[in-house]
């Protein structure tokens, strides 16, 4: 369905989750996700089936349920991961809003979207879009504290909420342009209006 595989096998594997603990259950989790992975580069999402996960993970289904709730489910999770693993957001915890960090996320998105562009399905393209703007949202929520006051929260993430949908929207926009102008050329343009600062 995507190319999931491509992007994880760059970023050196999935990350597992820190609440889970028990080796054997990440473990057979790393397993379902790999198996998903493994299938995504051969059929488009909507002819995998459970079963085809089971089979290739040897696993049984009460494994699987035991782990995701659904095929949807670990969908989201995978692409979650991916998604994380190209933010590197605990980098971005003792960061401040300036131009490297802005420079940075948007690179960040507009890899993950190419990694997925090629052979995503347009029915998942809500999904997709929605990972990515919330956590784009956690991360800029983050930016935000460290550059001005905690003591106005809601502030904060109504902004973060409004830059997480601008950021989106503009890697949106650079695809359709993407022959035109490069990912890094094109936030340059944004900088100094993002930054409150006049053009070069």
């Amino acid at each position: 369905m995507i190319g999931i595989s491509i992007a994880l096998k760059i970023a050196g594997g999935i990350q597992m989750s820190e609440t889970k603990t028990d080796l054997r259950v990440l473990r057979t989790r790393k397993l379902i996700m790999d198996a998903f992975i493994d299938l995504s580069g051969k059929k488009e999402f909507k002819d995998i089936t459970v079963k085809d996960i089971t089979t290739e993970a040897m696993i049984n289904r009460a494994t699987f349920y035991y782990h995701f709730e659904d095929i949807y489910d670990l969908l989201e999770t995978v692409l979650e991961e991916v998604l994380l693993i190209n933010l590197k957001s605990k980098n971005y915890e003792q960061d401040e809003w300036n131009e490297t960090t802005i420079t940075s996320l948007f690179l960040a998105v507009t890899d993950f979207q190419q990694a997925l562009s090629n052979r995503c399905h347009r029915g998942y393209e809500d999904v997709i879009a929605r990972i990515i703007r919330e956590q784009l949202e956690v991360i800029l929520y983050k930016l935000l504290c460290n550059h001005g006051s905690v003591e106005n929260q809601e502030s904060l993430k109504a902004t973060a909420t409004m830059l997480s949908w601008g950021v989106y929207g503009a890697s949106v926009e650079w695809r359709r342009n993407s022959n035109e102008i490069s990912a890094e050329e094109y936030i340059q343009l944004c900088l100094p209006f993002i930054l409150s600062r006049k053009p070069d």
